[in-house]
């Protein structure tokens, strides 16, 4: 039997720790975006270096997006792409699974 790579892929990226949590953060946040202390602050155990490299993969992926915004003072914001807005709607049944069966 052959695992499927699709979802091979896709556990690839939400196996690791703390990938899954920032995607649902993100999609709980006004518009789909957060500033990387905002993020820091409501997930408290992630430390800062953890969260930038994350926040790097998944944008490698292309989950997400960092928007700067020149001017003073240059703001810089993560916000979810449509591919990543799709991916948080594929994790509300396992969401729904987890309440149920916790």
């Amino acid at each position: 039997m052959e695992i499927c790579p699709y979802l091979q892929y896709s556990f690839e990226i939400l196996g690791k720790k703390w990938n899954g949590l920032i995607i649902h953060y993100l999609s709980l946040s006004p518009n789909g975006a957060a500033h990387f202390s905002e993020i820091k602050r409501d997930l408290t155990d992630i430390t800062p270096r953890a969260l930038s490299l994350k926040l790097s993969e998944l944008a490698e992926h292309g989950l997400i997006e960092k928007k700067v915004t020149t001017g003073t003072p240059v703001t810089i914001s993560y916000e979810l792409t449509e591919k990543g807005m799709a991916l948080t709607a594929a994790l509300q049944p396992i969401q729904q699974w987890a309440l149920q069966y916790k």
